[in-house]
């Protein structure tokens, strides 16, 4: 079977006992190709090994048909290869990433195209008191059945034929990987809300491996301390920011779900970077206690944040921080009171104010369930 090349994954200086180690490192960074069995011609993303540059839109002339000139047999089009998407293709695939990931110190399960562990709990009908968490020595554990060993890995897939994808247990060594799910759906704006975090508490979000989600957002990969725990959480940190922790898993790059491929951002890093301190500290920090009315006519310290965040934008993103930092406003009952602070910020990057009201009037439509269009 062949392998996928150019996988984003690193292996510690000094592996776990048990865990095989990574290859030489390649005197150049190594693209992302698929298995051969996941190169469908029309697929966008994924090329043939033999094919041109993929910049070029250029492809080799075939020569036009050559017909037979004498009475005879009819010649038929050559029977095609199988299927590229049929689940046998798209399964032998994942275990081939899934295979290459876990000889990368990175535990994996199969998944279904729903994202789902892809093998049904031993104990269903009769649950565990307290849970099992894969004692019992029997497959169906869920993310607590990972595994880097290829024998586990293999044994895993073969029961469960139906696997497209696999998934990589988070917050386990060597790694400790953290996934910080940057999502776009319903009006939200992770990879916006992760900037504003950044610059609101002073930490850079560094280079690190990426991968693109078919609905459009983005997974980051982060490398984490042993302890404390990051805990998982959905839309803790702001609106729109997902974490992947101890007990979560991330969907693998070539993996086949419902809504399509998950694949490596081009020119993303090939290793994924630290989790810078002040991230860390928010992710471990105690959950905030309810929130407590501000005194009349003094706006909470979030505001004062929005404006800077706005005030700070660079060319190409003045709009959208913008637009982003006005729903905020909105959401939290200070949109008309901030709108006079949020347009002068956006003046002083540029836009005109006639621009920046338009851009605040539309995130109030939004709010209010209106066309912003």
């Amino acid at each position: 079977m062949e392998r996928p090349t150019g996988w984003p994954i690193s292996t510690p200086a000094t592996p776990p006992a048990g865990t095989p180690g990574e290859p030489a490192e390649p005197a150049e960074p190594i693209k992302h190709v698929e298995p051969a069995a996941e190169r469908p011609a029309d697929h966008p993303q994924l090329r043939p090994a033999a094919r041109p540059d993929p910049g070029s839109a250029v492809r080799p002339d075939p020569g036009p048909a050559v017909r037979p000139q004498q009475p005879g047999p009819r010649t038929t089009a050559p029977t095609p290869g199988p299927d590229p998407t049929a689940p046998a293709d798209a399964h032998a695939a994942a275990l081939a990433h899934a295979l290459l990931a876990a000889e990368r110190g990175y535990p994996v399960i199969p998944l279904t195209r729903n994202k789902l562990p892809a093998l049904r709990s031993p104990h269903r009908g009769h649950p565990e008191v307290p849970p099992c968490r894969g004692e019992c020595g029997r497959l169906g554990h869920g993310v607590h059945d990972a595994s880097t060993d290829p024998l586990t890995v293999r044994r895993m897939f073969a029961a469960a034929p139906w696997a497209t994808g696999y998934g990589l247990a988070c917050g386990r060594p060597p790694h400790h990987l953290i996934g910080i799910d940057l999502d776009t759906k319903n009006g939200a704006d992770g990879l916006t809300a992760l900037r504003f975090l950044a610059e609101q508490h002073g930490f850079p979000i560094p280079p690190t491996v990426t991968v693109l989600t078919p609905s459009g957002g983005r997974h980051l990969w982060l490398t984490g301390p042993p302890s404390p725990t990051i805990a998982n959480s959905v839309g803790r940190l702001a609106p729109g920011i997902d974490i992947r922790g101890a007990g979560g898993y991330l969907v693998g790059p070539g993996s086949l779900t419902a809504r399509g491929r998950y694949a490596l951002a081009p020119g993303a890093p090939h290793r994924p970077a630290p989790a810078p301190d002040a991230l860390l500290a928010l992710l471990t920090a105690p959950p905030p206690a309810a929130r407590r009315e501000s005194p009349y006519g003094v706006p909470p310290q979030p505001a004062a944040a929005l404006v800077r965040f706005v005030r700070a934008s660079p060319v190409g993103q003045r709009n959208a921080r913008l637009y982003w930092a006005a729903c905020r406003a909105d959401e939290s009952g200070l949109g008309q009171e901030l709108a006079a602070r949020l347009t002068e910020a956006a003046r002083h990057t540029g836009l005109s104010a006639q621009e920046a009201r338009a851009t605040i009037a539309s995130a109030a439509r939004r709010r209010r369930g209106e066309p912003t269009t």
